[in-house]
């Protein structure tokens, strides 16, 4: 299908910053193809990651669980499972991938497998997350995980059987998209691991 033109296209005619802290809060200005102008109101995250690593002879992945305000000011479950994940802090996301795996789960991830990079929420912010799978090893398990204490996280460690995460993926109950997204990939492209009776 044929790109349409930029004069048939909005374009961004300028940026206000409306808040700067932990996140950045912008006030995008729209020139629209009839001429008009209107605004779009845009959380300026940036680069991040996320990262399931999963052992393929125990047949489980480590995830995590924390609380998330967003989640709970929706009246959904206040404590998330999610797999690793971070804002990009290195120039390559890979190496941010492997940091945020140790932080967070204390595994030490060797080979990585990317599965692309993905715009977590195109309607309202700029995130955009360079998503891998990781296999890993009982022998790679060599921190304790839980974040950064500095960071307030309080980030709990679940070792989960890959079969159960299917189950949960297949009845709605696994929420987080980029976790659902990781899973069901691994399914695809590894549906040995998910052989039932291995939960």
């Amino acid at each position: 299908m044929p790109s349409p033109s930029a004069a048939s296209r909005p374009a961004i005619t300028g940026t206000r910053v409306l808040y700067e802290g932990w996140a950045r809060y912008l006030l995008a200005e729209l020139r629209l193809p009839d001429g008009r102008t209107v605004t779009r109101e845009v959380e300026d995250h940036g680069r991040a990651v996320a990262v399931l690593p999963y052992d393929p002879d125990r047949r489980t992945a480590l995830l995590v669980r924390q609380f998330r305000a967003p989640v709970a000011l929706t009246g959904a479950a206040e404590d998330l499972l999610e797999a690793p994940a971070g804002r990009l802090d290195e120039a390559d996301p890979a190496d941010c991938a492997r940091r945020e795996a140790f932080e967070e789960v204390g595994v030490h991830l060797a080979e990585l497998e990317p599965l692309g990079r993905v715009h977590a929420m195109p309607g309202i912010s700029t995130e955009v997350l360079d998503l891998y799978l990781a296999p890993y090893a009982a022998a790679d398990r060599a921190g304790e995980g839980g974040g950064l204490a500095e960071e307030d996280e309080a980030i709990t460690v679940v070792e989960v059987p890959l079969a159960g995460l299917a189950r949960m993926a297949d009845s709605g109950a696994l929420p987080d998209l980029k976790t659902l997204v990781l899973i069901q990939t691994l399914r695809l492209r590894r549906p040995d691991l998910f052989a039932d009776g291995q939960a």
